[in-house]
């Protein structure tokens, strides 16, 4: 083992807007935490998902590969699809690592299979986990003292606190429990917060009581919440002295849920007040607003060396499967080369610099009965199709424009030679991806 390998910790939320954080400018809502971490890492202001749901997001993310080449095409249902899971042929991290005898741990929402905790199906355990506490999809019956977290094959039962901080703790505890603390681990905490059904422990709601809202203080609290699990977590880092030797990775799983307005009956869409930031789309789209996300990187020892200025920000590009090709090259891992990895290296993006991709940026995101989606990115310029491939739309990314400019104005027109190049590749790609993922055809079911 090469010493001083770092440790990696993925700290991922669920349904979180791109605007909804401090130091994306929220006029609102409190992220105290994220805020002082923004300004120890680099914060991307174009870093996207790999999906616009979440389930195919947080399989691209552990395999480096795009949803429908991996097979988690859709979100993992036990009642819709329930075949849907992250197959044990996929290639994940914490596999990867756990030969470079890494210790690993996966805490919270887990959401990569349809069939949770049961033989039928592969458990985070057959993913290359040596201890895990997780969910299927959801806490229930919300965020506040869930009841169905399992941990390594065994119900918890009853829990008390809110699931961030609770997954929070368990990770610490983990990490406090291990037999031989010198080796490196791999940890994935996944929240669930915001992700519906919210609720949120009083004490985090108490800095909007001026907002007579109630919805609106149970969202915002609902990040506040999150952001005091992330800090617990720093902390005990920083406690422990893993902080110099540590890359962390602070993003979201997609855009935010409904409408943003809260002007539905039911209580879940009426507290999803998420943000885009003015980004149009939400969950679900191949616009910005679902797929660009909060996207952060900390490890000061690789910034040190590397000469990297912590709390800088950087305009480059980078996706969640560019993390497993990351994790690859700073833990010195040899990427397989037996499939296509869609990630790469977003090392260079640290310091601004443009990142070389042998595999584009691009999304198709499936969603039952909605106006689904597919686009590339190339450079400035992205092109978005309907799910058919049929009918396309140009835009430019160029970041001077302002969020609510970026997909206003179908550009196809004006640049017919773009769109045309950028067609063939979108259709050519398209193709290939599904091609090797066995689901050529858009699938009902695979």
């Amino acid at each position: 083992m090469i010493p001083n390998r770092p440790n990696i910790i993925i700290f991922l939320t669920d349904d979180q807007g791109y605007g909804d954080l401090g130091c994306h400018g929220h006029p609102e809502i409190k992220t105290p935490n994220l805020d002082r971490f923004a300004k120890q890492g680099v914060r991307f202001t174009q870093g996207y998902a790999p999906c616009g749901v979440c389930s195919p997001s947080r399989a691209a993310i552990l395999t480096g590969r795009t949803p429908y080449r991996n097979g988690v095409w859709r979100y993992c249902s036990p009642t819709v699809d329930n075949h849907v899971h992250l197959r044990t042929s996929e290639i994940t991290i914490p596999k990867l690592l756990k030969e470079q005898e890494y210790d690993t741990c996966h805490s919270g929402k887990w959401h990569l299979n349809s069939m949770f905790n049961s033989p039928e199906q592969p458990q985070p355990g057959d993913h290359g986990y040596d201890h895990w506490m997780a969910t299927q999809g959801n806490a229930e019956p919300n965020h506040l003292n869930p009841v169905n977290f399992v941990r390594n094959g065994a119900s918890v039962g009853p829990m008390q606190g809110p699931s961030s901080v609770l997954a929070a703790n368990e990770a610490i505890d983990w990490l406090e429990k291990r037999e031989k603390k010198d080796r490196p681990f791999f940890l994935t905490v996944w929240t669930h917060e915001p992700h519906t059904p919210v609720e949120t422990a009083p004490e985090y709601m108490l800095p909007y009581g001026h907002i007579d809202d109630e919805d609106i203080r149970q969202y915002y609290g609902n990040i506040t919440q999150l952001d005091a699990a992330f800090g617990v977590l720093m902390r005990a880092v920083d406690k422990m002295g893993y902080t110099d030797n540590t890359a962390v990775v602070f993003m979201s799983d997609n855009g935010p849920e409904g409408t943003g307005l809260g002007k539905r009956k039911d209580t879940d869409m009426r507290r999803s007040r998420g943000s885009t930031a003015g980004l149009r789309g939400r969950k679900r789209s191949d616009f910005e607003g679902g797929i660009r996300v909060p996207f952060m990187f900390r490890y000061p020892r690789y910034f040190r060396e590397k000469s990297i200025d912590a709390g800088s920000v950087s305009r480059v590009p980078v996706v969640g499967h560019d993390i497993f090709t990351t994790v690859c090259e700073l833990t010195d891992t040899p990427v397989p080369d037996d499939r296509v990895i869609d990630g790469t290296s977003m090392l260079p993006a640290l310091k601004g610099e443009e990142l070389v991709r042998e595999q584009p940026l691009y999304w198709r995101t499936h969603c039952s009965n909605l106006d689904c989606r597919v686009a590339l990115r190339e450079g400035d310029w992205k092109i978005v199709a309907d799910n058919k491939l049929e009918e396309f739309l140009l835009f430019n990314m160029d970041d001077s424009q302002k969020t609510h400019e970026l997909e206003e104005h179908d550009l196809s027109a004006r640049y017919p030679e773009r769109l045309t190049a950028l067609k063939a590749k979108l259709i050519a790609h398209d193709k290939a991806v599904r091609t090797d993922g066995g689901t050529l055809e858009v699938p009902e079911r695979v």
